[in-house]
């Protein structure tokens, strides 16, 4: 209750009112289309990652630099929620091997998700499926976090961590691990390579409710 009410808030999360008593079934979603809610009511802070299954972790770990070295902040949040919560983790752990001395909390948690459906034919009345998500939130700090926290994992040994080069950050996508060269232009080679973080994370609505969807 408490986790789920701070993730509504933070996520600033607005649940669509229920128009209609109703249960959604596989079988009649031919006959309803769901209702879009507005795109801006997720509001992101400077700090904060939204991982999404789809997104590149690479250009994740360019955000986190960005984040610690260009807006000199001390902290970094990665969110996540879905089936992209293992690749959140996996950031966490990238993100901890390029930048030393990072305190680490991690929660998990549950959101409760509303989402609407008009009738595409007459006589058929609105209705709603209400759907738990799983969700999480990691918070990467260069400064000390509550240790009593029982999410609280202190900085990993600094030999483990090879240091984030700022000259990768105008260095083109794609670098160093050679995923993706000697493909032409590696245009239709697969979905987001190219994009800039901005872009993905333009797309990351429209990626979570595609997952979200009843089957």
């Amino acid at each position: 209750g408490h986790l789920a009410a701070s993730w509504n808030s933070s996520l600033r999360i607005i649940l669509p009112k229920a128009c209609a008593q109703g249960t959604l079934h596989t079988s009649r979603m031919d006959k309803y289309r769901r209702v879009e809610k507005p795109k801006d009511i997720l509001v992101k802070d400077d700090s904060e990652i939204r991982v999404t299954a789809m997104g590149s972790v690479s250009a994740y770990v360019s955000r986190a630099a960005t984040v610690f070295k260009e807006l000199d902040k001390q902290l970094v949040v990665i969110k996540a929620t879905g089936n992209a919560l293992t690749k959140a983790v996996t950031l966490a752990e990238v993100i901890k091997r390029r930048f030393k001395g990072l305190h680490q909390i991690t929660s998990v948690g549950s959101i409760e998700i509303v989402d609407e459906y008009e009738p595409l034919e007459e006589g058929l009345d609105s209705v709603t499926d209400t759907r738990n998500v799983s969700v999480i939130e990691i918070k990467l700090s260069k400064e000390p976090l509550d240790t009593a926290d029982k999410g609280y994992q202190a900085p990993i040994d600094e030999s483990l961590v090879t240091e984030f080069d700022p000259e990768q950050l105008t260095k083109p996508r794609g670098r160093g691990r050679g995923k993706g060269r000697g493909r032409g232009k590696g245009r239709g080679k697969g979905k987001g390579k190219g994009k800039g973080a901005a872009e993905e994370e333009e797309e990351e609505e429209d990626e979570e409710e595609e997952e979200s969807k009843p089957k």
